[in-house]
């Protein structure tokens, strides 16, 4: 009789089963869509102990919902973290961390390649908030370390930059966050899980636009922030929401309660509690019917990708590709060695004729949508400089990856063929 040993389920089973349980009522075997405002408690004892966050359990949609639930839990198993907190949108998952770490007058250092509704939030909205950026050089980890003060409380980066396509060395970054004691977040949208688990390689927080990949379809706004677990938030008193008696709470210190996940439990009832970006549960189910898929949409997406990259890196009309699935990229070896399933979906090439150019090609294209997602199964196009990054000048636009020649692709799961096609037409077109 051979000997069998329990092993840890593969990515695409949890994909579709982490954190999902049969309805206990119905028997209903896809997560419901638990569509209320608030939930009713067993008696007053029972209200008392989930307001004093002595148990787990419902109180308001705003805060926890059980479909909201299934989807934290499934994302956070697919990443390797401890707990997740599924939010209203990417953005609102990027202030609630930072809301977290942050208090008026800190700093934190940011990768200067980043989405350019990042950068507008990270150099204007949270200004109101005292909270400081200061830019780094992904391509240049040095410039990370250089950039340290005795305020900064948080390293930022992208995984695969959007629209730039620089895959970032995190466990070089890691590094510098561990020897600054800071924690390191990185934003996971692009690359998603499948491609890449930044918390194998050192980073302690991941962040989600849950919009694009995950959800996959186009059809919700989502974002969801995952605890790694690794910081240790109670080393010192730099991070007070975790470290620091919460009046909120009779004085209970969360880091203190929680453990290893007091960083997503203070997410959770201290700044989604208060500040109220909270995901509808419509939402939450339709982004886990899409997560159910991601190893299989993911696989499809990096095939299309790397051959709509060759084929455009061989056209008259471009100029250049910058795209880490095709050898002799710059980020090609940074690419096999945190990405070697795939370079993602989304890449960028310029064009010869410029700015002009590049505003004809969208306007060519036929099946390339043109809008300003990502991560849909649909094949997507915008030109950044005149859209996505328009609010940046001209020199912050270049050093964001997105100057005047820039067109980005996000290459969906039709038939490559049929992509190429396309693309080749409105390139002709235009020439």
């Amino acid at each position: 009789m051979t000997e069998t040993h329990p092993t840890a389920p593969g990515f695409a089973t949890l994909a579709v089963h982490a954190g999902a349980q049969p309805d206990p009522t119905t028997g209903a075997r896809v997560t419901p869509i638990y569509q209320t405002s608030s939930f009713v408690f067993d008696d007053v004892d029972h209200a008392a102990s989930l307001f004093g966050l002595q148990a787990f359990g419902n109180i308001y949609t705003r805060i926890t919902n059980p479909t909201s639930a299934v989807l934290e839990e499934r994302v956070a198993a697919l990443e390797g973290g401890t707990a997740a907190l599924a939010v209203a949108s990417g953005h609102a998952a990027e202030a609630l961390v930072m809301h977290t770490l942050m208090t008026p007058g800190d700093e934190f250092i940011a990768s200067s390649k980043l989405y350019g509704g990042s950068i507008n939030q990270f150099n204007h909205a949270y200004k109101n908030f005292g909270w400081n950026v200061k830019w780094a050089d992904p391509d240049d980890p040095a410039t990370f370390e250089a950039a340290i003060s005795p305020r900064t409380k948080a390293i930022f980066i992208e995984s695969i930059a959007n629209p730039g396509g620089v895959i970032c060395d995190i466990e070089a970054i890691a590094k510098i966050a561990r020897r600054a004691r800071v924690p390191l977040i990185v934003d996971n949208t692009l690359a998603t899980p499948y491609l890449m688990k930044p918390f194998e390689h050192g980073a302690d927080i991941v962040v989600h636009s849950a919009t694009k990949f995950l959800g996959g379809h186009g059809n919700s706004i989502g974002g969801v922030i995952v605890d790694g677990g690794s910081f240790d938030f109670m080393a010192d008193k730099r991070y007070p929401m975790i470290s620091a008696p919460r009046p909120e709470y009779g004085g209970m210190v969360l880091g203190e309660t929680f453990g290893n996940f007091a960083f997503a439990i203070a997410c959770r009832v201290l700044g989604l509690r208060d500040l109220g970006a909270c995901i509808s549960p419509f939402n939450s189910f339709l982004i886990l019917t899409g997560v159910e898929t991601l190893p299989l949409r993911m696989q499809r997406h990096c095939e299309n990708a790397l051959a709509v990259a060759e084929f455009l890196s061989g056209h008259p009309a471009v100029k250049w590709v910058s795209y880490a699935g095709l050898r002799g990229d710059r980020y090609y070896n940074l690419g096999q060695k945190y990405c070697p399933k795939g370079a993602g979906a989304v890449f960028t090439f310029g064009l010869k004729g410029g700015y002009e150019a590049g505003v004809t090609l969208v306007k060519n294209l036929q099946l390339f949508s043109h809008l300003a997602n990502v991560g849909d199964v649909r094949s997507l196009v915008i030109h950044p400089a005149s859209t996505t990054h328009r609010q940046l000048t001209d020199e912050q636009k270049i050093v964001a990856g997105a100057g005047p020649d820039v067109v980005r692709l996000s290459v969906g799961i039709e038939d490559a063929a049929d992509l190429i096609a396309d693309l080749d037409k409105a390139l002709t077109a235009g020439a």
